[in-house]
């Protein structure tokens, strides 16, 4: 029993490799790219934004990268891929895993690049960042969970767009997450942040495993 658990053991990290090789770069690299532009905006032409602006700033690297991880679990081999022993839920964690290291990186840099002078709260920002990057891998594994189509990331991607136009404006006026950093109802918003952030996060988990039905029929 214990040889047979060290080789079950094993799989994950023998999947590391082809994993690697397949993820989406690309994509990854052009949304991150885009991030920090964004961020660097005010740097590169000389402007001093006002807070409110900068913030904007950052939620639109934040929006960048997320859509960047939109293409994350586009998997052109998922259907090769579903009879293996390793659970999906699993691969998807360790798509997520290898790229987290370089998503945090990447978002110290936006922080960087923003200007000083008129930063907000570093860790509401990135609370905001969180939620919604983790938005982006909920709505991709619900997409491979209900399709089967390979490379889900383009719809993601368009549902993330249609999502950020349209929930600041439908949002209710308690519900406020769009606020700025010298407003009254910025730690409640973030609270709400918080919650949103865990939600997603566990809806996105729930969404990981492969249907019976589906994986008894291939």
């Amino acid at each position: 029993m214990r040889g047979v658990t060290a080789v079950r053991g094993a799989v994950p990290v023998d999947l590391v490799g082809p994993l690697w090789r397949t993820l989406p770069w690309r994509a990854l690299a052009a949304a991150g790219t885009l991030g920090l532009l964004a961020a660097a905006f005010p740097r590169v032409t000389g402007a001093e934004p006002a807070p409110w602006q900068t913030l904007l700033l950052l939620r639109g690297s934040a929006l960048a990268g997320a859509l960047g991880l939109a293409f994350l679990l586009d998997d052109p081999a998922r259907h090769l891929t579903a009879p293996v022993p390793t659970p999906r839920l699993v691969r998807q964690a360790l798509r997520v895993a290898l790229v987290a290291p370089f998503a945090a990186l990447w978002w110290t840099a936006v922080l960087l690049l923003a200007p000083s002078a008129s930063r907000p709260p570093a860790g509401g920002v990135t609370l905001e960042a969180l939620a919604v990057g983790a938005l982006a891998l909920a709505a991709a594994a619900l997409a491979v969970r209900l399709s089967d189509e390979a490379r889900p990331g383009p719809f993601v991607a368009a549902f993330l767009l249609l999502a950020a136009v349209l929930v600041p404006l439908l949002a209710p006026e308690g519900w406020a997450l769009f606020v700025q950093a010298d407003d009254v109802r910025w730690s409640a918003a973030h609270d709400r942040w918080a919650v949103l952030a865990v939600a997603v996060a566990a809806a996105g988990a729930a969404c990981g495993p492969e249907p019976l039905g589906r994986r008894a029929g291939r």
